[in-house]
């Protein structure tokens, strides 16, 4: 496919889905038209998106500065911000959460997991229905991406099971998750007219 850029593209033409340049007199006029206006908005929306991202880590140097300075007052040096804050108005209508996340994957010791679990569910419900079985296969099913869900997981080590196979499963388990990288969330709230609080629709989770 052509590489050239938006930008790259010779006077007079346009690329169209294929990669092909076609002179724009061979393009009909509703055809531009609707490529100039979702050129128009992608152009906002990345425009949009580069002060978003601007507002974030803003915002988060902002929140590193207040907690430091607020931990001085103890005496104390922080190295950087641990856990979950929620940072509130004097007046009480506001509040800023920042709140933080393990992003976690499995490793190849989720195999011995699946396997110690499926010697435990064979052994339970040995001549009966395979209800049981079909909940814990569920749990270890992957998505369009391949990846298992770390909610379904912990669904089974949720689970209180005195039988020393199952506890070896769950310690397999515990054992397969890596964490990743941690991930932090700003999201900020506003009390309405009943006290509660609603939260400000900004999607910064993905900036």
């Amino acid at each position: 496919m052509n590489e050239l850029t938006h930008n790259e593209i010779p006077l007079g033409y346009l690329r169209n889905g294929s990669g092909h340049l076609v002179p724009t007199a061979l393009v009909s006029e509703i055809d531009k038209t609707r490529d100039n206006l979702v050129l128009e908005i992608v152009s906002k929306a990345n425009d949009l998106r580069t002060i978003m991202g601007d507002f974030k880590n803003e915002a988060f140097g902002d929140i590193q500065a207040f907690v430091e300075l607020s931990a001085e007052k103890y005496g104390l040096k922080l190295g950087g911000i641990k856990g979950n804050i929620t940072l509130c108005s004097f007046d009480g209508q506001y509040q800023i959460k920042l709140s933080q996340a393990d992003v976690k994957i499995f490793d190849e010791r989720l195999q011995a997991a699946k396997e110690l679990v499926d010697a435990c569910i064979h052994r339970w419900t040995e001549g009966s229905g395979n209800e049981v079985k079909a909940l814990v296969e569920h749990a270890f099913q992957t998505d369009k991406e391949g990846k298992i869900s770390l909610g379904r997981i912990y669904t089974l080590l949720q689970l209180d099971i005195d039988d020393e196979q199952w506890m070896a499963a769950m310690q397999a388990l515990r054992d397969s998750m890596q964490v990743v990288s941690t991930k932090a969330y700003l999201r900020i709230y506003r009390r309405n007219s009943s006290g509660k609080f609603d939260q400000l629709a900004l999607d910064l989770a993905g900036l």
